[in-house]
């Protein structure tokens, strides 16, 4: 089980930790300093565009672009392994992801219009996503029923004519707020008796139609992380071809899995980074500052954290490079468990050492001054985005059992 970088990841690795290092991370601060300069929170100012432009221009001039598409044709030439220890890299920064193309509900979308896209859907949408020039969402979860089991959701998709009729509310769908957001992947029910896997489908919507509402923006944490956003959304009588469902009526459940998978480890493997970010900002505070006359590493149980914090990534990072290997081998069904294992464990670990992180900051760690607080609320959310903690606690004990002929 090698579970190194090949030559053409540690190549593409350096380079993206450098770029990160030097180019992008400098400008986090700045960027969201700018929000809302234009008197609307959901539109970018000209000093915003320009940043994004300008990096995304610099990766591209760089090689560093699209280097999500570990198994698709056409990729960087790199295994998922290797997209561990790259993504790593990028959970750094809040603007990386993005700057190299890697960014979610992105990533996800663009996989699935490559896995199951028609020909028209791969030209009007996954070209012009793949070249960066729009931004797309994601609506699955919903406001009145429990997603986590997504064989609840209730948006209903009716045939009439020629055409999908589509209504009912989704909320938290991350990106719809962004003004470049030009496309919807929609799952939403087909059949109101049907089997229970077999209920559901996928429908692609543009953001231009009619009956589409943008309700409000969702706040994590009392911060609605504008432009980007997590939107709640309303279709009334939306319209669109019938040639606008993927795959075909009844396959959502099929669609969904193969596009969650690797979203999850994506995020974990950001995670990872956070986590690094995070326990470099904890040794650098605590060695910093002095107090009762040292300095705040050595009081304390703080230098014990320091190493639960390092261990605990190191675990993780193990952890996240094992599932991407399993998945590197073909058999995405046996790496589920695995998935689900580090979907549980990165998050978890992320969110303690930043939460220590901000304990060795005093009040600082929960103000604007650092980029703690933030990272805390996004690791946070990480715990119920893909599927909550529950949900894959229940997928890894059961994975269990069947390996024991217990169910």
């Amino acid at each position: 089980m090698d579970l190194g970088l090949t030559p053409r990841g540690r190549e593409l690795r350096d380079a993206v930790a450098t770029m990160v290092r030097e180019d992008i991370a400098p400008l986090d601060a700045p960027f969201h300093a700018e929000t809302g300069g234009t008197g609307d929170r959901w539109q970018h100012t000209p000093r915003q565009t320009e940043v994004l432009e300008s990096l995304k221009e610099k990766a591209r001039e760089r090689g560093l672009w699209n280097l999500w598409q570990t198994h698709l044709p056409g990729g960087p030439g790199i295994t998922t392994v290797d997209y561990a220890w790259i993504a790593e890299e990028m959970g750094q920064s809040w603007l990386a992801p993005e700057v190299f193309n890697c960014n979610a509900p992105d990533t996800g979308n663009m996989e699935v219009f490559a896995r199951y896209g028609t020909e028209d859907m791969k030209s009007l949408w996954l070209e012009r996503l793949m070249a960066g020039e729009i931004r797309s969402a994601y609506l699955m979860t919903e406001p009145d029923v429990a997603s986590s089991d997504a064989s609840n959701i209730a948006l209903r998709c009716e045939r009439d004519g020629d055409e999908w009729v589509l209504n009912g509310e989704k909320w938290w769908a991350t990106g719809a707020g962004d003004p470049r957001c030009a496309v919807h992947i929609v799952m939403c029910r087909t059949a109101v008796d049907g089997p229970r896997h077999g209920s559901h489908s996928m429908v692609v919507v543009p953001t231009d139609k009619k009956g589409i509402t943008v309700l409000r923006g969702m706040q994590v944490f009392g911060d609605d992380e504008a432009p980007h956003g997590h939107m709640h959304i309303r279709y009334d009588d939306v319209r669109v071809p019938l040639d606008a469902m993927l795959l075909g009526e009844g396959r959502g459940f099929e669609i969904a899995q193969g596009r969650l998978g690797p979203g999850r480890i994506h995020h974990c493997m950001r995670a990872v980074g956070m986590a690094e970010k995070c326990l470099t900002l904890m040794v650098e505070r605590g060695a910093a500052r002095q107090a009762f006359g040292s300095d705040l590493n050595s009081l304390g149980g703080n230098a014990e954290r320091i190493a639960e914090a390092r261990i605990g990534i190191e675990a993780s990072r193990l952890l996240c490079l094992k599932a991407a290997w399993a998945m590197d081998q073909g058999d995405m069904k046996a790496a589920a468990p695995l998935i689900s294992q580090v979907k549980i464990m990165a998050p978890r670990v992320a969110l303690e050492v930043c939460d220590a992180a901000i304990q060795m900051h005093g009040a600082a760690g929960v103000s604007q001054d650092t980029d703690l607080a933030r990272i805390y609320a996004h690791l946070r959310t990480l715990r119920l985005v893909d599927g909550p903690d529950a949900v894959h606690l229940r997928t890894v004990a059961r994975a269990e059992m069947r390996a024991r002929d217990l169910r």
